[in-house]
This record gives structure tokens, sequence and C-alpha cells, in this order.
């Protein structure tokens, strides 16, 4: 038998750290899945993905916010030293404001999700707006929101099996967030589904250690990679996520 050999073509993270734990960086094209619980840092992890695309290796990318508005985003990212402002400018960043609508205020975004989307209608300018500025990566912030901005909970397998087509589509290497309701007892998504239909799962989650919570990465699942499964210790620093690789494993 013989045993077919190919490269995989790899897109860095922008995570210090992290593309040593999975043999230098996400395949391109990839959908990844990054989970945990309130405060572990899915956010910073997906926009740090996009922002360094852009900073270090001019690779256009799109953020779409579903959990607050988009100048809150840049205001609380600024404290990382990242100025999203500066890209949206060069038509290197596109922020789409998935939230002003739902909550009924005006915004003043060049990208606004309208209040009454359905599915196809969300996914329809996501295409469109990742083509106007040729995105190369994209994270959605956050699956639950999507579902509740849908209204339609039941449907949200459909929803997420359409995202997903789309995006390995438009060949754009995606992280999407959810809530992890349970770490502990296997629950590391909101609706069972998304682990499935994402080809990476990535858990950041917290454990108590000598009294103090500490923050720790989990590779659950990463296609086309070999990859530990060992718990990795990271923080959030003032320059974003960090994650040691040869550190303490918990």
């Amino acid at each position: 038998m013989v045993t077919m050999m190919y490269d995989v073509k790899r897109v860095s993270s922008g995570i210090p750290g992290f593309d040593d734990l999975i043999a230098g960086g996400f395949p391109v094209g990839t959908t990844i899945l990054v989970t945990g619980p309130t405060g572990s840092g899915k956010t910073t992890f997906g926009v740090q993905f996009v922002y360094k695309g852009v900073e270090q290796y001019g690779e256009p990318g799109v953020i779409v916010t579903l959990e607050e508005r988009a100048q809150d985003l840049r205001r609380e990212m600024k404290a990382f030293g990242w100025d999203l402002e500066k890209y949206e400018r060069e038509r290197k960043l596109a922020i789409i404001d998935g939230v002003s609508a739902v909550v009924g205020l005006p915004s003043e975004e060049q990208y606004v999700l309208e209040g009454n989307l359905n599915a196809e209608d969300f996914l329809r300018y996501l295409y469109r707006v990742v083509k106007a500025i040729d995105a190369k990566r994209v994270v959605i912030d956050s699956i639950p929101s999507i579902a509740f901005r849908l209204r339609k909970e039941d449907e949200i397998r459909e929803v997420l099996l359409q995202l997903n087509t789309i995006l390995l589509e438009m060949g754009v290497t995606s992280i999407l967030t959810t809530e992890a309701p349970d770490p502990g007892r296997g629950k590391i998504s909101r609706y069972g589904i998304e682990e499935y239909i994402a080809r990476g799962v990535i858990l950041l989650d917290f454990v108590e250690k000598e009294v103090e919570l500490k923050r720790y990465l989990l590779i659950r699942k990463m296609r086309e990679t070999r990859h530990s499964m060992k718990k990795y210790p990271f923080e959030i620093t003032e320059e974003g996520v960090v994650v040691y690789p040869s550190g303490e494993v918990y």
C-alpha cells in the first residue's frame, strides 16, 4: 500500500505559540470553531486572527460582530494596540455591524445587517462583503447570536451547514465562535452540532490552580493536521492572546 504524501497549504493564526501546536498554521480555506465559556477570550482570539492576517501577512479580513457594536469592538481592541480603523480605511478590513439594527439603534457603519434579515440574506451579504475587499480571513462572533437574530433556533443546523458551505466555496479561512455550556462534561457547544460542522475545534477554558483561575487551550479537532490533545496554558496579554506550547500543561 502506498501512502500519499501532500503538503497542506497553511495560514498563520497570528497567535504567538499556537502555530507550533498545529504543524505551522490552519489549513487554508478551513472553518474553525473556537468555543468556551463567557470571558474565556474567544472574541480576542478571533479578532487577532483577522487583524494579524492584515498586519503581518497582507491578507484582508472580515469581522462579523453580532454581540457588540462595531465601535465598542474597535475601542476594546485598541487596548492591544490594534488599530482596526486604519485597515478599514485602507479597505483591508471590514467590520459588519450585526447588533445595531437588532437593538433598534441607527448605525453609521459602512457594513450593517438589517434587523429583519433571514439566513439567506445574511449569507448573501457576507459573501458580498468578502468579495468587496477580497478577504482571505473571516471571523463570525458568534453562532448563538446568529440563532437569536434569526429567531429560528430549530433551523440553526441548516443555517450552519449553509454558512460552512459558503465559507468553503469562498476559499476563506474562518473562525466561528460559540458558547461552551459545560466543557467539563463534554458540552462544548450551545447546540451540540457546531463541532461536527467545523473542520477544527479549539476550546478555551479555565482551570482552578492554587485558588486562582488559569486559562488553558485544548485542540479538540483539526483536520489535515497532526496535533496534541494536551491542555496548554495561554494568557491574554497587552498584545493579545499568547499560547505557551512548552509551558506547564495543566
